[in-house]
């Protein structure tokens, strides 16, 4: 049985494999499991990524061109800089619906942690989240939304860290959903922050 290798793109197939391995973390994500989940055989995806492995690394790298784009689109749809920084931040950490979800994506960065390849990926991830959010703190303080006196590279870690913490916290007492959760955090760290005529953190 032959599989269908253009009629799935390459992006069509890293979506697949992030929702996987939200379900079911590192042990139960196979190239079988992902090739079902786009109606694809198992071979098409050795053709194009190689292994289990090479997947993974494909994805991480997709996800840097992703979230390096997506400042400018979620610009675009928001009248705010910080408003777009809220929808930024919930974008990224809706996937998570569960503490079962969280858990498996968490189980893949203790992975990236101990291999050399998988850490160089996932730093760039994380840099490329770090621009992101610091592109749009940049916005907010040129168009007014911040004081004049903000540290926005300060305050881009420390939205990064509280990011982090929230969804942790979250899976742990699992009260609300882990977006409502990250957005108090945000709001709790840009309030010092917000010039006097900003009506709200995030409108």
């Amino acid at each position: 049985m032959a599989g269908r290798p253009r009629g799935v793109e390459d992006e069509v197939i890293l979506r697949a494999a992030a929702e996987v391995m939200g379900r079911v973390g590192p042990s139960g994500l196979t190239l079988a499991v992902v090739a079902r989940e786009v109606g694809l055989v198992p071979g098409t995806l050795v053709q194009r990524f190689g292994s289990k492995r090479g997947l993974i690394l494909a994805l991480a790298d997709q996800s840097v061109r992703d979230t390096d784009a997506l400042p400018d689109r979620v610009r675009a749809e928001h009248g705010s800089a910080l408003g777009a920084l809220a929808a930024l931040l919930a974008e990224w950490t809706a996937p998570m619906v569960s503490p079962q979800t969280f858990a498996n994506h968490l189980a893949f960065l203790c992975m990236d942690l101990t291999d050399p390849e998988l850490h160089e990926r996932a730093l760039a991830v994380h840099e490329a989240q770090r621009r992101a959010v610091g592109t749009l703190l940049t916005q907010a303080l040129s168009t007014g939304e911040l004081r004049a006196t903000t540290d926005v590279e300060a305050l881009t870690a420390t939205v990064q860290a509280v990011t982090s913490g929230a969804g942790l916290v979250w899976a742990l007492d699992r009260q609300g959903t882990i977006v409502q959760r990250v957005r108090r955090g945000l709001d709790a760290v840009l309030a010092p922050h917000i010039a006097a005529h900003t009506a709200t953190a995030t409108a």
